[in-house]
């Protein structure tokens, strides 16, 4: 039953995302966007902090991916991708292996984030099914968020995630420690050799775990994952969905530890928030293992909307601007206003860590409390950030203007001092 409170209208018979129903606060009605502004039915406008869960990387409504969406809808929204392929996912799938890391030149379309990981799980079990061996396990990192669906559920962190409700329905998994120093080194290394003959793939979130808290690792510990698991010949995974397309500094985060996995992962900014879109791209190895005249050696796996054509002709627009635009050094510029203007947060009573990379900014705290009502104080304001966990955070779009970014960051510095001290 909705908040008796809330307008009929709003939430009668929406059901909202991450959010108990029964006391669901009144969502704020979104008409319009643009750039890095968001305007309410109520007249309101507000700067986005976060780009719409990391998606919107060139601002809202770029004209450039606008007419690019507006041309192809003129030709063909879309068809089946079952023995049928187009120009404009031929195109993305030649531009996205040219661009990803090493030799990942096989792609697979998918429709999400979860649906792409999901694939890149399912791929791994069926490599190794292909050549005759049985390893059903994923290694996955103690604050890990790899998706909402089931499989990817099973490989988040069980004590950090909102999915331990599940624990005793989900695969069982292999969780691990990010191996930060010798002896996390040494552990890690000695579980990869214990269990190797039953893990299909260890999966990584390269240098930042998004949804898990926000939590960074410097390159050289992805470098140690990716040589343990050459050391002991297992996959790897990266999950890219959120850190990809530039948010780390570079257009994809594993090129800061010269890795190539060997399944990768992208989404979210893959369109520049425009539509959902995602894919998974393997390395010639690992799309080899699944040729022969066996036809149950294939991939059996299919979404209805894979490689939509509209989808894709707003990926080629994207990836457009990451040739034709600033984004990188807009990405550096980012990075340093937000190391200069989250400082002074490190000073709030109740502040932990203020940490930077990229176009990441979190202020890390003791406790929150209600966090939905510090989203609220901050929309009051006129502003879109969406705290969560322990961390207030910001991940703007790559062409937010200065002034808009040093407001976001003056709200966070601003409200934290009264919000922590009750708390």
């Amino acid at each position: 039953m909705a908040n008796p409170n809330a307008p009929n209208d709003l939430l009668h018979h929406v059901w909202l995302p991450y959010t108990q129903m029964q006391t669901a606060r009144q969502p704020l009605q979104a008409v319009s966007t643009q750039g890095s502004l968001i305007r309410l039915a109520d007249g309101r406008e507000l700067i986005d902090g976060i780009a719409s869960w990391w998606t919107a990387c060139h601002g809202y409504n770029h004209p450039h991916i606008q007419s690019a969406l507006r041309d192809q809808l003129e030709k063909m929204p879309h068809v089946m991708f079952g023995g049928l392929v187009h120009e404009p996912a031929l195109r993305l799938a030649e531009r996205l292996a040219a661009k990803a890391p090493g030799d990942l030149n096989h792609v697979f379309f998918v429709d999400s984030g979860s649906v792409a990981v999901e694939v890149a799980m399912k791929m791994a079990v069926q490599y190794w099914l292909n050549k005759g061996h049985s390893r059903p396990k994923m290694v996955s990192f103690r604050y890990g968020y790899h998706g909402d669906t089931m499989a990817c559920m099973s490989v988040c962190d069980p004590d950090e995630s909102m999915h331990a409700l599940f624990k005793d329905y989900l695969p069982k998994q292999i969780l691990a420690e990010l191996p930060t120093d010798p002896a996390s080194e040494q552990a890690f290394d000695a579980l990869l050799a214990r269990e190797k003959h039953q893990i299909a793939a260890v999966l990584i979130e390269p240098l930042v775990q998004g949804a898990g808290g926000m939590k960074f690792h410097a390159p050289e510990v992805l470098r140690r994952v990716a040589e343990a698991c050459r050391r002991h010949g297992l996959l790897l995974i990266a999950d890219e969905i959120f850190v990809g397309f530039g948010r780390t500094g570079t257009l994809f985060a594993c090129e800061q530890a010269g890795v190539t996995p060997d399944i990768l992962c992208l989404g979210k900014g893959l369109t520049g928030g425009a539509l959902s879109l995602a894919a998974t791209l393997a390395r010639p190895y690992v799309y080899e293992a699944f040729l022969s005249d066996d036809p149950t050696r294939a991939l059996m796996h299919g979404p209805t909307f894979m490689a939509n054509p509209l989808a894709c002709a707003a990926a080629n627009a994207s990836l457009d601007l990451f040739e034709g635009e600033p984004r990188l050094e807009q990405v550096a510029r980012i990075e340093a206003q937000l190391k200069d203007g989250l400082a002074p947060c490190a000073d709030i009573r109740g502040v932990l860590d203020v940490r930077v990379k990229g176009a990441i900014g979190v202020v890390q705290c003791e406790s929150l409390g209600d966090a939905a009502a510090l989203r609220e104080k901050f929309a009051e304001q006129g502003f879109w950030i969406r705290p969560f966990g322990d961390i207030v955070y910001l991940t703007p779009a790559f062409t937010i203007s200065e002034a808009q970014l040093a407001a976001l960051m003056g709200a966070i510095s601003s409200t934290l001092p009264g919000w922590l001290s009750r708390s």
